[in-house]
C-alpha cells in the first residue's frame, strides 16, 4: 500500500508517540601514511538548491523523482526480518553486514538478538564487519576491538575487522575532495553489503544515519578516518561542519558504487540519543521517543525518511535530535548526497503494519 509522505507522515507520527527512538577493480596494498590529497575536478551536476547544513528543506520545496522507503513500527527481531525481505533482492553471494557494534556496554545498539534472529532466518553465513577507530578506545586496535565484540555479545556470527590486515583504495567517482578513499581491504572479499544502522545523533556529523555508518565506518581507521576528519586542516578533528559532511558522503559513495545494486540500507529508530554510539556508557541520555524501522535501497531516502520522522515529532519531542542537526549542519550530509546523484529526497512510504 503507498502512501503519500505529506498524509501519511503525521499520522504515522502521532501513532508512534502514542505506542512509544561493483565498481573499478580495487588494488590491495599494506597500510601507509597517507599521501597528500588531490583535487578532484567537480562534478558538474543539476543546481543546488541549498548548501548550509543547518537548514531543514520541507518536502514542498525538494524536486525530483521518488524513492520506496519501507516502515514498520514493529521494534522486535520479528519487525527487522519483515523489513529486511523488502529489500533483500539483489542481496547475493557471500554477504557482509554492517553494523555499529558500539563501544564496551553501550546501551543504545541495535539489540544483538534481533540481528543474531536476522542472520539465522534470513542471511545464513553472513558476516558482521567492522573497521578500527581512529580515536584511542576500545576498538582502536584489533585486539581490543575483538575483545570489546565479545564484552556486547557479537559472538554468534564471524566478525571481519576490514582493515585488520591492511587498506584498499576505491574510487570516489564526482568527488571534490577525493578521488578514491582508503577502506579496510577485506571489503573486497564480499558480494553484497546489508547496511543496517542505529539512527541516532552524532557529535560532529549531527546525526548518524545510513551514510555515517558507511562513510566513517568503512572507511580503515588510520588513513580513510584521518582523511575524512582532518583533510586539509593540520588537525585529527579539523574537519567540521559543511565539508565534513561532504567528505563523509564522498567516503560512503566509494562503498556504493563499488557494491552497486547488491547493497541496501536499513535505519532502526530506537534509543536515539544525540551521541553515537561510539560514546558508550557516556552517552547523553535518549530524550527521543522511538518510532520505527525504515528500509530502502536508496541511501539518501531512507536517510532523508528518518530526518523526516524526527522533524514531524508533535509537543518539542524531537527539540534535541533536531538541535544536534542544524547545530553540526548535519543535514548537508542529505543536499550533498542530492548533488552526488546518490538517490531521491523524495519518497513514497510504504507502511508494513496496514
Amino acid at each position: 500500500m503507498k502512501v503519500s509522505l505529506k498524509k501519511w507522515l503525521p499520522v504515522v507520527l502521532m501513532a508512534t508517540l502514542v505506542t512509544a527512538c561493483g565498481g573499478a577493480t580495487a588494488k590491495q596494498q599494506p597500510v601507509q601514511q597517507p599521501a597528500p590529497e588531490k583535487k578532484a575536478e567537480t562534478q558538474k551536476t543539476a543546481a543546488v538548491y541549498n548548501v548550509d547544513g543547518s537548514h531543514y528543506i520541507p518536502v514542498a520545496q525538494r524536486t525530483g523523482k521518488k524513492s520506496v522507503v519501507y516502515f514498520t513500527r514493529d521494534l522486535s527481531a520479528k519487525g527487522l526480518q519483515k523489513i529486511y525481505e523488502k529489500v533483500n533482492q539483489d542481496i547475493t553471494g557471500k554477504v557482509a553486514i554492517k553494523v555499529h557494534t558500539g563501544e564496551k556496554n553501550g546501551p543504545n545498539i541495535i539489540p544483538r538478538p534481533w540481528v543474531k534472529e536476522l542472520i539465522e532466518k534470513d542471511i545464513p553465513g553472513a558476516t558482521i564487519v567492522e573497521t578500527n577507530t581512529l580515536y584511542h578506545g576500545d576498538r582502536y586496535t584489533t585486539e581490543s576491538h575483538r575483545e570489546t565484540l565479545k564484552v556486547n555479545g557479537w559472538t554468534f556470527a564471524p566478525v571481519d575487522i576490514l582493515d585488520e590486515e591492511g587498506t584498499v583504495m576505491l574510487p570516489v567517482k564526482g568527488g571534490k575532495y577525493y578521488k578514491e578513499m582508503s577502506m579496510g581491504s577485506h571489503v573486497t572479499r564480499y558480494d553484497s553489503l546489508v547496511t543496517l544502522t542505529h539512527f541516532k545523533g552524532h557529535t560532529m556529523g549531527g546525526f548518524g544515519g545510513s551514510n555515517k555508518n558507511l562513510a566513517i565506518g568503512m572507511a580503515d581507521g588510520r588513513i580513510g578516518k584521518k582523511m575524512i576528519h582532518s583533510g586539509n586542516s593540520g588537525s585529527q578533528w579539523g574537519v567540521t561542519k559543511d565539508e565534513f559532511m561532504e567528505r563523509m558522503v564522498e567516503s560512503t559513495k566509494a562503498t556504493v558504487d563499488h557494491f552497486g545494486k547488491h547493497i541496501t540500507f536499513i535505519n532502526v529508530l530506537r534509543n536515539m540519543s544525540v551521541s553515537c554510539d561510539c560514546e558508550g556508557t557516556s552517552a547523553a541520555p535518549v530524550t527521543t521517543p522511538d518510532i520505527g524501522i525504515l528500509a530502502s535501497k536508496d541511501i539518501l531516502a531512507v536517510d532523508q525518511a528518518s530526518v523526516d520522522m524526527i522533524y514531524a515529532l508533535h509537543d518539542g519531542k524531537g527539540h534535541d535530535l533536531i538541535e544536534r542537526m542544524e547545530s553540526r549542519h548535519g543535514l548537508r550530509q542529505l543536499t550533498y548526497m542530492k548533488e552526488l546523484g546518490m538517490g531521491n529526497d523524495l519518497y513514497e512510504i510504504i507502511d508494513l503494519d496496514k
